[in-house]
């Protein structure tokens, strides 16, 4: 058992993890300095997912810097102190009693009910709290016949939006938003409005997680080309979004590849949709402490990827996620590598219905006081993470997407606002949806 002090040691975890990555026979393969290029691929093979692994080998370079330690806000760190000890699973897995905070600090690898623990601790990981307004992430999109460095498809969104009802540690209201008993939704999220190409300007989604793990997520959708606002199924978010009725149109449909809802962040699809297999803890290899942002197209895969990038040795939780009878999902399994310091996926493969790896996630963070350096809004008083890009390919048909948080060409520069008030429950409602789209 991974021994973690009532007091929630942070930097205790961070000794385990490097001692962990040190004492393996894995890291004897790759040190800082090391420059890691197709040519030499196999030193990684066993230190990234299988999917990853295929990105490296058509040339996605990694830069592998010293392993560092990082920490919780020191407003999560209290709510976790404060609250962990009531938190408990229910017989069918979902969570009980949670009010804020970390839900399971204290990890058993033993536990039967490990995996499932993992994953709500990813669920309510320190990235966000209260409220979240990442402003114009831009999506490149590239198929097999993109010539090198040429997106088939780019577009940018004015916001993707968060707004907590439940574990809130720093806007008023804390710990729980009224709102949570008269909705019961725990959280809303908006992907709204598209604002290039022309083709899908003002187009946008709302989604909103329920408390009540028996209650599907609801989904609203606006097309403003048809000028209708309609309601989706949840079980369609697990398809690339230009598949899913009322998004995409003909036009539309090479702007974007491979991105699905469920899969932002690596994985954001309901908890209890998918039953959990856990498959381990091991030293391996992700970028933590990412250098540029905004982050930059790959050079040496046609700009497929981002790098070069600094990765280092992390302790993760191996984890598998399969889509229960009845779901209906496009991807019915996932494997999830979650990091144990800042319960952030690293990377994710996924996998068809005929169990072949089919797409793979590679996640790009950073830890700092603010996004980016040039900041003069969006500065904490403490360093956090945050998530500067993501590469989603489908390893199959040589087709990904990839997510700049900023984008490059970004007129909001600081792109981040976390924790701040900067948006409340009304920005997510469905008719704000329609008038930011008109």
């Amino acid at each position: 058992m991974r021994l973690i002090s009532k007091s929630i040691s942070k930097v205790s975890i961070a000794i385990f993890a490097l001692y962990a990555a040190a004492a393996s026979p894995a890291f004897s393969q790759v040190k800082p300095g090391d420059v890691i290029t197709p040519a030499n691929a196999a030193k990684v093979a066993n230190l990234v997912s299988p999917g990853n692994y295929i990105l490296v080998q058509r040339g996605m370079r990694l830069e592998i810097i010293a392993a560092s330690a990082t920490d919780w806000p020191p407003p999560y760190k209290s709510a976790t102190e404060k609250y962990h000890a009531q938190v408990t699973l229910g017989p069918d897995g979902s969570l009980q009693h949670y009010t804020a905070g970390l839900p399971f600090p204290l990890v058993d690898p033993n536990d039967p009910q490990v995996a499932k623990k993992v994953v709500w601790n990813f669920s309510f990981r320190p990235l966000y709290t209260d409220d979240a307004d990442l402003r114009y992430p831009e999506i490149a999109s590239y198929t097999p016949n993109s010539s090198p460095g040429v997106p088939t498809g780019y577009f940018t969104v004015g916001h993707f939006g968060f707004y907590n009802n439940i574990g809130r540690i720093e806007v008023p209201p804390v710990p729980t938003d009224p709102d949570a008993r008269a909705s019961g939704i725990r959280y809303r999220f908006g992907f709204y409005p598209f604002l290039e190409p022309a083709t899908v300007r003002g187009m946008g989604f709302l989604r909103f997680r329920h408390i009540d793990p028996k209650i599907e997520d609801n989904t609203w959708i606006y097309n403003p080309q048809a000028r209708r606002l309609r309601r989706g199924q949840a079980s369609m978010l697990s398809d690339a979004i230009a598949a899913i009725p009322g998004m995409g149109t003909g036009v539309a449909q090479p702007y974007v590849s491979t991105i699905d809802p469920d899969s932002y962040f690596g994985f954001a699809a309901k908890i209890e949709d998918y039953s959990y297999r856990f498959l381990g803890e091991k030293p391996m290899l992700a970028c933590v402490h990412a250098l540029n942002s905004p982050e930059v197209s790959c050079p040496t895969d046609g700009g497929r990827s981002i790098c070069p990038e600094a990765w280092e040795m992390r302790h993760l939780y191996v984890i598998e996620a399969d889509a229960k009878g009845g779901t209906n999902v496009t991807i019915p399994k996932r494997i999830l590598y979650i990091d144990s310091e800042g319960w952030f996926i690293t990377a994710s493969d996924q996998y068809d219905r005929g169990g072949k790896l089919w797409k793979t996630i590679a996640t790009f963070n950073t830890y700092r006081d603010r996004p980016v350096p040039e900041a003069r809004v969006a500065i904490y008083p403490y360093k956090r993470m945050f998530q500067l890009g993501l590469v989603d390919e489908d390893v199959t048909q040589n087709t990904s997407s990839v997510i700049f948080m900023p984008g490059p060409t970004a007129p909001e520069r600081e792109c981040w606002y976390i924790d701040m008030g900067v948006v409340d429950n009304a920005f997510f409602a469905p008719e704000a949806l329609k008038n930011a789209g008109h």
